[in-house]
This record gives C-alpha cells, sequence and structure tokens, in this order.
C-alpha cells in the first residue's frame, strides 16, 4: 500500500508490529531517512470511562546543513492524536484540518525554524 503527501509518494514496508508500520519515501537508503511512521494504541477502557484512543504520526528526513558542525541530520516531526471513544467523526476531521492548516502558517514556521514563540 502506498500513501502520497503532497507529491511524494510512500511506501509500505514490513509492519514491526500490528500496531505499527513504516512507510518509505524514494529517497530512503540505508543511510538516508525518509520515512512516516504510523502507530496506534487501541482504547483501554474503565468501568467508569470508555477510554482514549491514540495514535502517532511520525516524518523522519536527512536534510543537508549548511554552518553546522556536520554535513548531515535528522529532523523530525512526531504528531500525536488522542481521541476519547465516542467522538464524533466530524469533531476529529475538524481538528486534524485545523492542526494542518496551523502548521502551514507563519507562527509555527517561526517557532520550527527560529524557536520564536508569538504572543
Amino acid at each position: 500500500m502506498t500513501i502520497t503527501v503532497n507529491t511524494k509518494v510512500y511506501t509500505a514496508d514490513a509492519a514491526s508490529s500490528s500496531n505499527s508500520i513504516p512507510y518509505l519515501g524514494v529517497a530512503n537508503t540505508i543511510t538516508v531517512a525518509d520515512r512516516f511512521d504510523l502507530y496506534r494504541t487501541p482504547a483501554k477502557a474503565t468501568k467508569l470511562f470508555s477510554g482514549v484512543a491514540r495514535a502517532r504520526v511520525k516524518l523522519t528526513r536527512t536534510l543537508t546543513l549548511t554552518g553546522a558542525l556536520t554535513t548531515t541530520g535528522l529532523a523530525t516531526i512526531d504528531c500525536a492524536i488522542n481521541v476519547p471513544v465516542g467522538a464524533a467523526s466530524a469533531d476529529v476531521n475538524s481538528m486534524l484540518s485545523d492542526i494542518s492548516a496551523g502548521l502551514g502558517q507563519t507562527w509555527a514556521q517561526n517557532l520550527a525554524n527560529k524557536q520564536v514563540i508569538t504572543v
């Protein structure tokens, strides 16, 4: 199976468990990372609470560095998704839309690139 993000295609690799699978980009090699890792943790209910389903999306890439002590380095963006059992899909989809739009804005870019928190 493949997933496409923007114009990049990632192909499923061998799953390390039934709850995680890496997707490798065309640039991925033994020495260069270009991958999405998808994880899930099923909800665990108690007598008083239906539980929270957890998911995680992790993007890792090897980047070429300028003005640094090494020529390359690993960059990672790691997103945790925690949704209580019973949440409406429309509510979850709205949150996913908001976070993806937010991460493309200047305040998020300033935070990631310059460590500046917009106040």
